[in-house]
């Protein structure tokens, strides 16, 4: 199949997605992404606006330089007024003056049946070649998706690594007693509440395929894990046993799910499948044993433990077995979530009476502390391993934030009102 017909595809099934749950709930305000900090060194890229992009009503390469600006990695240049759609059309040498290293020119053309027709290429400024190109025919609905797909092929190709914008994160929206469940594209745009509560709601967690989530409500007076169809609307109860149900966290293949359940006295962990069947108890201990997190093999569980007189985190194998402890650098290590690769975790440390975000190499065990902040909470990986979201506060207020996995780049994600937490960073779009 053609790079092209793919992203067709793909971006078919994302906007099929948002229109489903944007049909059937209402729109909330957008995140607001404020960058605080920058990469060592950025790509200094021009983005030229397409030929006939007026004839939008959303501007493609707006979206795509925010997108870009975004992540730290890139400069932007400013296009001026030679503005070429085609590479025929570039002048080399004047982008050169300008400090360019890449440049983004394109074109748009509206079609009969009212979709257009965005066609995009990437090209080298000093080597003077074309690094990528594309031909989208899309919606008007589609078009800031669009935006986003080709943010993510000008991120590969230049940084090597698959690019993120196209995904979305999930986090719980508190405004008075309400809360609600809220799923946004990754720059904030299109926020969507897929559940609603005079009651907390915690924990959500991305199912595999990006169609589920997973997340904790105490809507009955108690914590339940529910199961909600992203596509449908619908939802399902998970566990519901006496006592409380927490945490939940998928398997990589989507198949089960990793839960804390109270029912047989303290906190341990246990596995479940998709459907509510097979339960089966993971950890035998006598602490409280929480917050598990599968590795990208789904051999392993990361979870969090009391066990040795203090919280750490430990892993165990989804087969059970003994526990081998990760954490011994202060008294407080908690909320661990494998990085995609497997080679790393992050989590919240307590430094100095700080709560932080952390990156531990499972190998060497070396830590990073990545934030400075009073008190961070529920870090996540990207699904490319290179920003971690979590929740924190600012003037008083829960906000969300982002920091790069090597703590160069930061932003941070706030609403016009209310408290943001337990944000959860969605898979890619197989």
């Amino acid at each position: 199949m053609k790079p092209a017909v793919r992203s067709i595809l793909l971006l078919g099934r994302l906007a099929l997605l948002a229109l489903l749950v944007t049909a059937s709930l209402p729109a909330r305000a957008n995140l607001t992404i404020e960058i605080i900090g920058g990469g060592a060194t950025q790509i200094p890229i021009a983005v030229v606006p397409f030929a006939r992009e007026p004839i939008l009503p959303q501007s493609v390469t707006e979206v795509v330089g925010a997108d870009l600006a975004r992540s730290g990695l890139f400069r932007l240049v400013p296009p001026g007024n030679n503005r070429p759609s085609e590479p025929s059309e570039v002048l080399y040498p004047e982008w050169q003056s300008r400090g360019a290293e890449a440049l983004v020119i394109g074109s748009v053309a509206p079609l009969q049946d009212g979709r257009f027709e965005i066609r995009f290429r990437l090209l080298d400024v000093l080597k003077q070649q074309q690094i990528a190109g594309f031909t989208y025919t899309v919606s008007p609905a589609q078009l800031r998706l669009t935006a986003h797909r080709i943010a993510d092929e000008i991120y590969e190709r230049l940084t090597g690594d698959k690019g993120v914008f196209s995904t979305r994160v999930a986090y719980v929206v508190r405004q008075g007693k309400r809360y609600e469940l809220q799923v946004a594209d990754a720059d904030g745009f299109n926020p969507q509440t897929v559940a609603a509560s005079n009651e907390p709601i915690i924990s959500p967690a991305w199912s595999p395929d990006g169609t589920r989530l997973a997340y904790v409500s105490f809507e009955n007076r108690k914590p339940i894990v529910y199961v909600q169809n992203l596509l449908t609307g619908q939802r399902r109860v998970l566990a519901n046993y006496p006592g409380s149900n927490s945490a939940p966290a998928w398997s990589p293949d989507g198949r089960r799910l990793a839960v804390v359940l109270t029912k047989d006295g303290i906190s341990q962990i246990y596995l479940i499948n998709t459907d509510g069947t097979g339960l089966k108890r993971l950890t035998h201990s006598g602490a409280i044993d929480t917050e598990p997190s599968f590795s990208p093999d789904g051999e392993w569980i990361l979870f969090t433990s009391d066990r040795g007189g203090s919280p750490q985190i430990y892993r165990i194998a989804v087969n059970g077995g003994s526990t081998v402890r990760f954490t011994f650098e202060g008294d407080y290590n908690v909320s661990p979530h494998y990085s995609p690769d497997g080679k790393s975790f992050v989590f919240i440390t307590r430094r100095a009476g700080r709560f932080n975000v952390a990156v531990q190499d499972m190998v060497t065990g070396q830590v990073q502390v990545l934030t400075d902040s009073r008190l961070d909470e529920s870090p996540t990986f990207a699904p490319n391993g290179r920003m971690i979201l979590y929740a924190t506060e600012a003037g008083g207020r829960g906000v969300l934030a982002a920091v790069s996995s090597d703590g160069r780049v930061r932003q941070r994600l706030t609403v016009p009102a209310g408290d943001v937490r337990e944000p959860a960073w969605g898979p890619f779009v197989q």
